[in-house]
């Protein structure tokens, strides 16, 4: 599980699209976004990539309402607004943090891990090229 996390505008649905057309290698391709949805998801080989906003949830319990335990079996989650999940919420799980930079397009990210296969995947982002 990947949870994305910041205010409102700060890019959680753009880093989701980007990631989904770079997983999905669909380049400019449109990714629509879950925001009236609530969850969308794409086939892949490797497992189906699912994206939840769950901005919009009244209780962690609606996630069940929206498929989320199957997400979590199988394939990628990326899940904007994450802590509106709860007790719901995986124990291994991976933060994306985005704020605001210094430019107006700019973007301050920060990386948390949750859970040891989240620090094992974390240390592995610090050593790609």
């Amino acid at each position: 599980m990947l949870g994305l996390s910041g205010t409102l505008g700060s890019g959680k649905t753009t880093f989701a699209r980007a990631f989904v057309r770079a997983r999905l290698e669909r380049g400019d391709e449109e990714v629509p976004s879950p925001t009236f949805t609530l969850v969308q998801s794409y086939a892949h080989a490797g497992g189906t990539i699912w994206h939840f906003d769950l901005y919009r949830l009244r209780a962690p319990a609606e996630a069940y309402e929206l498929g989320i335990e199957d997400a979590f079996a199988d394939g990628i989650s990326l899940i904007e607004w994450p802590e509106r999940l709860g007790a719901a919420a995986l124990p291994d799980w991976l933060e994306i943090r985005l704020a605001s930079g210094a430019a107006a397009e700019a973007r301050r990210v920060t990386i948390t891990a949750h859970g040891p296969r989240a620090q094992a995947l974390k240390r592995s982002l610090g050593r790609t090229g």
